[in-house]
C-alpha cells in the first residue's frame, strides 16, 4: 500500500503509547471511585481501602527501575504487551475477588492491586525509550508532553466514566468495562509496533533519515550492573530527579486533595466541587502538550544547556505565585482558576524534565527515566502525609504555602542542571 510522503509511522506509535497512558490511568484510579460501593458491599473499612491505594503505589514505585531494565532487555514491543495483559488481569482479579476469595478477600484485593502496580510500573520509562528510538532528538520533549497529556485526559475521564458505569451496572462491571477493552490496544501494539523503526515495513527512507542524527542507542546491548550504577550515580540525573521529587508535591496536592480543599475551605457542594476539581486535569493536559513543544523549540534555539532550563525556571516560580493566589483570592471561582494555572505551570515543565533526562542518558533512556519517575512517585509518598498533617493542624494556607516554597526550590535546582553534557556534538534534525 502506498503512503503519502508526509506519513510517519512514529505518529501512530505515539498515539498507541498515549492510549496506554490514558487507559493505564483509568485502570489505576478506577478503584478510588468504585470504593464508594465496594466498602458497604464488601464490608471494607476506609483504612483497608487506603491499604489498597498504598500497596499499588509501593509496587508501582519499587519496580520502576527493574521494569525499565526488563524493557531495555526484551524491547518495548514485548514488554508493553506483557504489561498490558498483566494490567487487565489485575483489574479482572479485583472484580472477581469477592466471588473467589471468600475469607481471604483482603489478601486477594491486595494481591490484585500489587499486580497492577507491578504491571504498570515501567509504562512511562519504556514509553520514553520507545520515543527515544522512534522520534528525532528535536521532538523528544514534544512526544513526552503528549504522553503526559494522555495521562491527564485519563485523570479527567475516570471519575465521571467509572461513576456512571458503577451507577448503571455496579462496581465490578465498571472495573471490567474500563479495563478489558484495552486488550484491543495491546493487540494493536503487538501487531503494529516494533522496537526499532528500521524493523517496521511501513517506515520510509525519509523517516529513517530523520533519525540519523540521533545519539547512538543501546539496542541489543546487554544490560549490566556497571551501566545501571552509572545511571544511578550520575550527578546530573540525581539533580533532575531531586527537582522532580520536590515538584511532585504540587502534582499530588492538586491530584488528590483539590476536591477536599474546595469542599472544606471554599464551602462548595460535593457536586460543584467534583466538576470544578476536574478542570485542573484538563488544563494540565493542555499545558503538558504545549510545554513539550515549547521545550523542543527553546532547545533548538538556545541549545541543551539553556534551552532546557527556560521552562522550569519560569514555570515553577509561576506555579508558586498561583498557589499563593489560590488561598488568597476571596472568590472561590477565581481560586479554582488560580489552582488550574498553578498545576498548569508545573505540568508545562514535564517535557523539559523527561527530555533532559533522555538527553543525559541516550543509551539508557529507560533506566534513566525510571530513576526520574521513581523520584516523582516517592515525592507523592512523602507529600501525602505532609499534606494530611498540614491540612488538619495548620490549615490549607500552610499546605499551599509549602507547595509554593517547594516549587521555588525545584526551580532553583535547574540552575545546576546541564543537559548538554553528553550531547553537545549531536546535530539537530529537522522535525516535520
Amino acid at each position: 500500500m502506498s503512503r503519502s510522503p508526509a506519513y510517519r509511522v512514529r505518529r501512530l506509535v505515539l498515539a498507541v503509547l498515549c492510549g496506554f497512558a490514558f487507559t493505564g490511568y483509568v485502570q489505576r484510579t478506577g478503584v478510588a471511585i468504585a470504593a464508594e460501593r465496594m466498602m458497604p458491599e464488601l464490608g471494607l473499612t476506609q483504612v483497608q481501602v487506603g491499604w489498597l491505594f498504598t500497596v499499588f503505589l509501593f509496587t508501582y514505585s519499587a519496580f520502576q527501575l527493574p521494569g525499565a531494565l526488563a524493557g531495555q532487555w526484551f524491547g518495548p514491543r514485548r514488554t508493553l504487551t506483557a504489561m498490558g495483559f498483566a494490567t487487565v488481569l489485575a483489574s479482572c482479579a479485583t472484580a472477581a475477588a469477592p466471588s473467589l476469595a471468600g475469607r481471604w478477600l483482603i489478601a486477594a484485593l491486595l494481591a490484585a492491586r500489587s499486580l497492577l502496580g507491578l504491571a504498570q510500573s515501567a509504562l512511562f520509562p519504556v514509553a520514553a525509550g520507545t520515543i527515544r528510538s522512534w522520534f528525532p532528538v528535536g521532538a523528544w520533549a514534544s512526544a513526552q508532553g503528549l504522553l503526559v497529556t494522555g495521562l491527564w485526559l485519563g485523570a479527567a475521564a475516570t471519575p465521571p466514566l467509572v461513576a456512571w458505569l458503577m451507577g448503571e451496572y455496579g462496581w465490578r462491571a465498571a472495573l471490567l468495562v474500563t479495563s478489558v477493552p484495552s486488550l484491543l490496544l495491546v493487540a494493536l501494539w503487538y501487531g503494529y509496533g516494533r522496537d526499532r523503526p528500521a524493523d517496521h515495513p511501513a517506515v520510509s527512507t525519509a523517516e529513517l533519515d530523520e533519525l540519523a542524527a540521533n545519539p547512538p542507542g543501546s539496542s541489543g546491548s546487554p544490560v549490566n550492573a556497571a551501566r545501571v550504577l552509572r545511571v544511578l550515580a550520575d550527578p546530573q540525573i540525581l539533580r533532575i530527579t531531586a527537582s522532580y521529587f520536590i515538584m511532585n508535591y504540587v502534582f499530588y496536592l492538586v491530584t488528590f486533595w483539590s476536591f477536599l480543599y474546595l469542599v472544606q475551605e471554599r464551602r462548595m457542594t460535593a457536586l460543584e466541587s467534583g466538576w470544578l476539581a476536574s478542570l485542573p486535569f484538563l488544563v494540565a493536559g493542555a499545558a503538558a502538550a504545549a510545554g513539550g513543544r515549547l521545550a523542543d523549540h527553546l532547545r533548538g534555539r538556545w541549545g541543551d544547556r539553556l534551552g532546557m532550563r527556560v521552562l522550569p525556571l519560569l514555570g515553577l516560580p509561576s506555579s508558586a505565585l498561583f498557589l499563593y493566589l489560590t488561598v488568597s483570592l476571596r472568590s472561590p471561582y477565581w481560586a479554582v482558576a488560580a489552582l488550574c494555572l498553578g498545576l498548569g505551570c508545573v505540568e508545562v515543565t514535564e517535557g523539559s524534565f523527561w527530555g533532559a533526562t533522555m538527553r543525559l542518558a541516550p543509551a539508557d533512556t529507560m533506566a534513566a527515566t525510571a530513576v526520574l519517575n521513581t523520584g516523582g512517585n516517592l515525592g507523592g509518598v512523602v507529600a501525602t502525609p505532609i499534606i494530611a498533617a498540614l491540612s488538619a493542624y495548620r490549615g490549607w494556607t500552610a499546605v499551599f504555602a509549602t507547595g509554593a516554597g517547594l516549587s521555588l526550590t525545584a526551580a532553583a535546582l535547574w540552575l545546576t542542571i546541564d543537559a548538554s553534557r553528553k550531547a553537545a556534538s549531536v546535530a539537530e534534525p529537522v522535525e516535520a
